[in-house]
């Protein structure tokens, strides 16, 4: 009779829970038992660790009876990454490698019935959780999986890329003897060095639309919410897919809180560390789909664009529920999800990028084509977006169709570099000023940080009356424009700021007159 203890992590959200794998050999009729809330993957271990071990020319130990406990028991386990450490615990508990160097390392990763390593979900997440909780310990992972982790500062990460690269480093070996060389698969993994600058395309590509352009640029500047209506073919979906590129660099905290969302969803890439996502969502995803959910609780778009940009094409396409469910993570930057179970909570400041129709044949107020629907269909098709959901939309912006003659005429404008250096010069001012961008601004803040001026203060509240704002719409009036003076090097908000601003709510509206 033996036992071994094997340290991994389990993934809750953004959680990493520790997780002892307790493995038990004993005398009896031949078996191998996985308990401790395990899913269908992690229970599907029992084939392919069996299968791995016999293949790598080690001893499975087919004359036992196995007892596999991950523990806690409460605590639910999914996907492979509990393989490894249950392999190694199988040839600890049976004398194979030595149990007491085991100690000091965690370890997680999918084993081929080859046994050699694959990938798994969430190793950012673990290093993380090892960084926050100041454990000190070595972390073995798969190839890929150990490059991310080795991203967390200070982390001591190693890459084994066969199952035989692991046990040769925890041989049983005499006191007298030399430690076994490190084998070709494994090895240390450092830190690797980001891309200096992430590529994005170039809003140079967009000829014309000064207006909707300079609408992008105060957006990135503030972090605002944008919602763009116009005919089919105006270049709504050009001009979003080029936003992100507006936006300031990210920090290296910013980077690696949106590289452990995607880690959690299995959608990191070395390749585009530093750069700010942008999701666009079909419009047939669910609410599910949008904010996230299932058991155990995955991250959604909101979250995957952390930091980032979520383009929505076809904004009243989109489920109703799927819609309404967004209005809380625009306040509030982060998402709960709750089961009977299982709660866990995700973050999602990213900044919305709609684009619609004005209506549903998508040309009224068109000059080159006429529209064929009537007034009940155009108020049906707007009334999709219900009033809350548009009062969290800072800046509403009308993108007219160009006539062919103009657009083959048009210049290009400034490009994506020359706008970003604007924005990042006026975030910075508002970061130095109130430590946060101007959208995220709440309650008393606003008064103190916008420095309105008296002249100010009494156009905006005969335009928010005779407009029927509600006090949130005021009060994202303010920030915008707060924005539009950082963008003008304004140390107060003068009216014509507010002026400007109010032009910024009336896209959909102007589309009913």
């Amino acid at each position: 009779m033996s036992l071994a203890l094997v340290q991994s992590r389990a993934l809750l959200g953004l959680d990493a829970a520790a997780v002892t794998v307790e493995v038990h050999l004993a005398n009896g009729l031949p078996s191998f038992t996985l308990v401790g809330l395990a899913d269908v993957e992690v229970k599907e271990a029992r084939e392919r660790v069996r299968c791995a071990i016999q293949n790598s020319g080690l001893e499975f130990p087919n004359n036992k009876r196995i007892t596999v406990n991950l523990a806690p028991a409460d605590l639910p386990k999914d996907s492979g990454r509990f393989d490894l450490p249950i392999a190694l615990g199988i040839l600890a508990a049976s004398g194979q490698i030595d149990p007491a160097r085991l100690a000091g390392h965690e370890f997680a990763g999918e084993l081929s019935l080859s046994g050699d390593m694959r990938p798994v979900r969430g190793a950012l997440a673990m290093s993380l959780a090892l960084h926050a909780g100041q454990v000190l310990t070595r972390l073995v992972l798969p190839p890929g999986s150990a490059q991310e982790a080795a991203l967390v500062p200070q982390a001591q990460v190693y890459s084994a890329g066969h199952l035989l690269d692991v046990v040769r480093q925890f041989l049983p070996q005499p006191v007298d003897v030399a430690p076994t060389e490190p084998a070709p698969g494994w090895c240390r993994v450092t830190k690797a060095e980001p891309a200096l600058q992430a590529a994005y395309p170039d809003l140079a590509d967009v000829k014309g639309q000064a207006g909707p352009k300079r609408v992008l640029e105060i957006a990135a500047a503030g972090g605002h919410s944008l919602l763009m209506v116009g005919p089919p073919g105006s270049g709504k979906s050009m001009l979003a897919q080029r936003f992100a590129g507006l936006l300031p660099g990210m920090s290296t905290d910013e980077a690696l809180q949106s590289a452990v969302v995607a880690s959690l969803a299995g959608r990191f890439s070395l390749a585009r560390w530093g750069q700010r996502p942008t999701g666009s969502p079909h419009h047939t995803a669910s609410a599910v789909a949008l904010v996230g959910g299932g058991s155990p609780p995955r991250p959604g778009e909101i979250s995957l664009a952390h930091h980032g940009v979520l383009f929505l094409d076809e904004l009243p396409e989109f489920p109703r529920a799927a819609l309404e469910a967004l209005r809380e993570p625009l306040e509030t930057g982060s998402i709960t999800i709750s089961r009977a179970a299982q709660r866990a909570e995700f973050p999602a400041r990213f900044q919305l990028i709609g684009a619609m129709n004005p209506c549903p044949c998508g040309y009224l107020g068109a000059t080159h084509k006429a529209c064929r629907c009537s007034p009940q269909q155009i108020s049906r098709y707007q009334g999709k977006l219900s009033g809350p959901l548009l009062d969290r939309i800072d800046l509403h912006v009308e993108v007219p169709a160009m006539a062919p003659a103009e657009l083959l005429q048009s210049h290009s404008g400034d490009s994506t570099a020359q706008i970003r250096q604007r924005c990042t010069t006026a975030r910075a001012l508002a970061m130095a000023r109130q430590g946060k961008a101007n959208q995220a601004l709440q309650g008393q803040e606003i008064d103190q940080y916008v420095l309105l001026e008296e002249a100010g203060t009494k156009f905006l509240s005969s335009a928010a009356t005779r407009l029927g704002w509600s006090a949130r719409s005021t009060h994202r009036a303010l920030k915008v424009a707060r924005t539009i003076a950082d963008l003008a090097g304004a140390h107060t908000t003068q009216v014509a700021h507010l002026a400007e601003a109010l032009q910024y709510r009336q896209a959909l509206r102007t589309g009913l007159t």
